[in-house]
């Protein structure tokens, strides 16, 4: 039971005042006194014990028993009607004599506010491919560079490094295993995802992972001739997510906001570079300790399958 700020009486106080005035008889100015509420609500808790036992002691809507100005249920499934039809509200108040506000008021309290609301929720399709290497998703995060402590941190706003610029986090993430892989690049230019791309089948190969496909949004670096050389370099098929759709890489977004949430935004760096120095301890933590509820609450690494000698080789 949810019991606001200032309430001076809970339902075990409101027992204890009942208590006093009907088995002990004490007088309610008294009784009102010791507990710092008025007479009435003493007489208001007492009357309604008496009618109603201990149920009427506890909280209840103060919603009124009557609306005699409501409108009425035939005119409000029209607005519903209506409003189905993907009419505005200004029409249906046209349509229906009623006022706008009205109209917002109802479809405020149907759930029919926003158009979107009368779309269809998308069904959830989750997925996951048999074996590391199947899919790797690819995505990238503008960070901006630090100059000072941010006033997240000091809370002073007045202190700026204006100029900084900017800088990369190019992303990937193993569909099936979900072991990760990051680094920061100058920009998001084709040679650069070529670059990171590179350096991640590189990094997988270590863990005997061989990438077949990848992933990626329709961003211009993923689509540039030399991210398209670099996959058939590696003998890898590209796919790209349907547009305006992030939710069909939502691997690397959900792993996106999660190194902002633990990395990148988690300390007062000092600097950008004590920042990226950051990075790959963060990543073995990821990849090798840190729990995944899609997995179980295991980390990552569990999905590989090594043996202890492999284990010992690359977790040492």
């Amino acid at each position: 039971m949810d019991i606001h700020q200032n309430a001076r009486l809970t339902p075990h106080s409101r027992e204890v005042v009942v208590h006093r005035v009907i088995v002990e008889g004490h007088q309610i100015r008294a009784v009102a006194c010791a507990f710092a509420v008025s007479e009435k609500t003493v007489r208001k808790w007492v009357g309604r014990f008496r009618d109603e036992g201990s149920i009427g002691l506890r909280d209840r809507s103060s919603r009124p028993h009557r609306s005699p100005r409501r409108t009425q249920a035939e005119l409000e499934a029209e607005v519903e009607r209506l409003r189905r039809l993907r009419w505005t509200g200004d029409r249906i108040a046209h349509a229906t004599g009623l006022s706008k506000a009205t109209i917002s008021r109802i479809l405020r309290r149907l759930g029919l506010n926003r158009l979107k609301s009368l779309e269809p929720a998308v069904p959830v399709q989750r997925y996951e491919h048999e074996s590391p290497g199947d899919l790797l998703h690819l995505d990238i995060r503008k960070l901006a560079r630090i100059g000072v402590v941010g006033h997240r941190i000091t809370g002073d706003r007045r202190q700026r490094a204006p100029g900084v610029g900017w800088e990369f986090l190019h992303v990937a993430i193993d569909d099936h295993s979900r072991i990760a892989f990051s680094l920061v690049q100058p920009d998001e230019r084709g040679c650069s995802a070529a670059g990171f791309l590179a350096a991640a089948v590189k990094y997988y190969a270590q863990l005997g992972v061989t990438i077949r496909r990848v992933l990626t949004d329709n961003g211009a670096c993923y689509r540039s001739a030399d991210f398209r050389a670099a996959c058939r370099q590696f003998g890898i098929r590209q796919k790209f997510t349907r547009p305006y759709t992030p939710r069909t890489n939502g691997k690397a977004e959900r792993f996106i906001q999660t190194a902002l949430r633990e990395w990148a935004y988690a300390y007062a760096y000092q600097n950008s570079e004590q920042r990226l120095s950051e990075l790959p301890y963060w990543i073995h933590i990821y990849n090798w300790h840190r729990p995944h509820s899609s997995l179980g609450r295991q980390a990552p690494a569990s999905r590989l399958g090594f043996s202890r000698n492999n284990l010992l080789r690359l977790h040492s």
